[in-house]
């Protein structure tokens, strides 16, 4: 039986123009994660992320953490979904800048709606697949963990991927999903054991490797 480790990218850089960048204290969050990794003697066979910037970048301080480097199978499969064209679904003016606490709440009131519709299959974001599909991408990927690996795989991807790969499992309903999804913390470890007849959820959006009083307020869910 093998194990495969799903983590969240590090934090990105939410507001700014370009959010699919690791924030620095995202790279911090990711290099830190590879420490741990090499500290407590984990090794992998095989990584696999998905093809954004933010996924590269966190797969590259772990990799500097754990001073190795591995070869990198990338799956567009593990691509997040694009919140912007959710939230037009439901809200298609334009949104100001999320700058403060009232607007991040509206922001993500905005979401959860569209998640739910769109994984209800009531709406379809302009340039996305139908939620079908985006699930079908991740159980993809679970799928060839299982039937090309027997040992320890890496996985990089965002919270939605993760979260769905969760639900897929565990048979969630929708809006447990959007929970999951939006609870998930940068840089957060969520643990599988698998075999070729499938995987089952060891645990959930740890992060032992941010613990201790060093790490203090380097927990984040952007």
């Amino acid at each position: 039986m093998g194990t495969l480790y799903l983590v969240r990218h590090g934090q990105a850089s939410f507001g700014a123009d370009n959010y699919d960048q690791l924030s620095p204290l995202g790279w911090q969050q990711s290099r830190r994660l590879g420490q741990y990794f090499r500290e407590h003697g984990h090794r992998f066979d095989a990584v696999i992320t998905g093809t954004l910037q933010r996924h590269d970048e966190t797969w590259q301080g772990i990799r500097e953490g754990m001073e190795i480097d591995l070869p990198t199978t990338r799956q567009a499969g593990l691509n997040e979904y694009d919140s912007e064209a959710v939230i037009r679904t439901v809200h298609p003016e334009p949104l100001k800048k999320p700058d403060s606490p009232e607007l991040y709440r509206h922001h993500f009131r905005l979401l959860r709606d569209g998640l739910r519709q769109w994984m209800e299959g009531a709406v379809t974001p302009q340039g996305m697949p139908s939620y079908t599909d985006f699930r079908a991408g991740v159980v993809a990927a679970l799928d060839w963990v299982r039937t090309e690996h027997t040992g320890n795989v890496l996985l990089v991807s965002s919270g939605g991927p993760i979260s769905t790969a969760v639900g897929h499992i565990l048979g969630t309903a929708p809006e447990t999903t959007i929970e999951l999804n939006f609870h998930i913390r940068n840089s957060a470890v969520s643990e599988f054991k698998y075999n070729p007849k499938g995987h089952r959820l060891v645990s959930y959006n740890t992060l032992n490797h941010l613990d201790g009083p060093n790490y203090k307020g380097w927990t984040t869910f952007t």
